[in-house]
């Protein structure tokens, strides 16, 4: 009993240790993601591939959403970030593509951090809605806004930096 009391004691004693050291191991990792200086968004290809207005969308949605994820990463020192967009597509708008009346919306291209370029891609289910059928302009518009939220939130994780 006595022994199995110490060993009760030291484990204890070990997992609070692991506590108060996880948060200061998290917080290096944290600090250890890239920092921007500034962020610019290239829609040229995706202007030449899909024009506008799905281009201009793009350009006014995108880098007010990448300023917001990588909020706590902007730096005077950091590297610029620029992302470059390719492509976008949105799927039928009767969401006949897949199972629950979705259809999937595509965005990919490219971010260049240091002269290094890293494929970026997102994808978001398009649920149809009777009222997007009367007001197609406006539901593609909404349907761009959420594809740049989705690349957005991606960009930031930052995994492939």
């Amino acid at each position: 009993m006595p022994t199995r009391g110490i060993l009760y004691c030291a484990s204890a004693v070990a997992l609070w240790a692991f506590a108060l050291v996880a948060p200061v191991g998290s917080e290096a990792v944290a600090q250890s993601a890239p920092v921007f200086r500034d962020i610019r968004v290239d829609v040229q290809p995706l202007r030449a591939n899909a024009g506008d207005p799905t281009a201009a969308w793009v350009q006014q949605e995108l880098p007010g959403r990448l300023a917001q994820a990588l909020a706590g990463r902007l730096a005077p020192n950091g590297a610029p970030l620029i992302v470059r967009i390719d492509y976008l597509t949105l799927g039928p708008s009767t969401g006949e593509m897949l199972h629950a009346s979705a259809s999937l919306d595509n965005i990919n291209g490219v971010a260049i951090v240091g002269g290094h370029e890293t494929p970026v891609r997102a994808t978001n289910s398009y649920y149809s809605s009777p009222v997007d059928q009367t007001m197609i302009v406006q539901s593609n518009h909404d349907r761009v806004s959420q594809l740049t939220q989705v690349l957005a939130q991606w960009i930031a994780q930052g995994a492939f930096f």
